[in-house]
C-alpha cells in the first residue's frame, strides 16, 4: 500500500532507505490491527499464509539479513525442518511478542546502518543455490532488498486482511493514525 514517505526523512540516503523499509514494515504490522490471535492466525484464502505468519516471517527475514550483514550467527537460523515455523506462530507465541521482537530487530537494523562508514560496504552471501557463488552485496542492496521483501509481503497481507473482514490498507492506515 502506498503511503507518503518523506523524501529526506533523515537528510541522507541511508535515512531515506530506512524510512522506506519502515513504511513497508508498517504495511505488514498494520495488517493485524484489531484482530484476535485466532483471526491473525487464520488462512482465509487459497494460500497457506496467515497474517501472524507473515509478521513472524518478515521479522525473522530482517534478522537474518542483519546478521549476515553483521557477519554474526543468526540466533533464530532456520533449518529445512523448521522453515515452515517461520510462517506460523508456534507454542505460546503471540502477535504481541512477534511485534515486540520485530521492534527490537528494527532498532538493531537502524543502529547498525547508522554506524556504517558507507552503504557501499559489502558482506558475503551464504552458499546457497539461489545466490551466486562467492557473491557479495552492499549494505545499500540489503536495504533495498528489505523494501522489496516487505512490500511483497505487505501486498500479501492486504489480500489476507481484506479476505478476513473487508478492511483495506487505506482503512488500516486511517485507523492506526500513522502512514507508517
Amino acid at each position: 500500500m502506498v503511503t507518503h514517505v518523506p523524501a529526506e526523512s533523515y537528510g541522507d540516503e541511508r535515512g531515506a532507505l530506512l524510512s522506506f523499509v519502515e513504511a513497508q514494515r508498517g504495511g505488514i504490522r498494520r495488517s493485524v490491527l484489531g484482530l484476535t490471535e485466532e483471526q491473525a492466525a487464520s488462512r482465509p484464502s487459497a494460500s497457506e499464509l496467515s497474517l501472524s505468519g507473515l509478521l513472524k516471517h518478515s521479522a525473522e527475514c530482517e534478522l537474518n539479513w542483519l546478521r549476515m550483514a553483521q557477519q554474526r550467527p543468526n540466533e533464530r537460523q532456520r533449518t529445512q525442518e523448521t522453515w515452515g515455523d517461520s510462517f506460523r506462530l508456534v507454542g505460546e507465541e503471540t502477535v504481541g511478542e512477534v511485534l515486540a521482537f520485530w521492534d527490537d530487530v528494527a532498532a538493531q537494523t537502524a543502529d547498525f546502518v547508522a554506524g556504517l562508514d558507507s552503504l557501499d560496504e559489502t558482506f558475503p552471501l551464504p552458499d546457497a543455490p539461489w545466490f551466486p557463488k562467492d557473491g557479495k552485496v552492499s549494505m545499500r542492496w540489503m536495504l533495498l532488498h528489505l523494501v522489496e521483501e516487505f512490500a511483497r509481503h505487505a501486498g500479501h497481507a492486504d489480500i489476507v486482511r481484506e479476505s478476513l473482514d473487508g478492511k483495506t490498507a487505506f482503512e488500516l492506515v486511517a485507523e492506526a493514525g500513522t502512514p507508517r
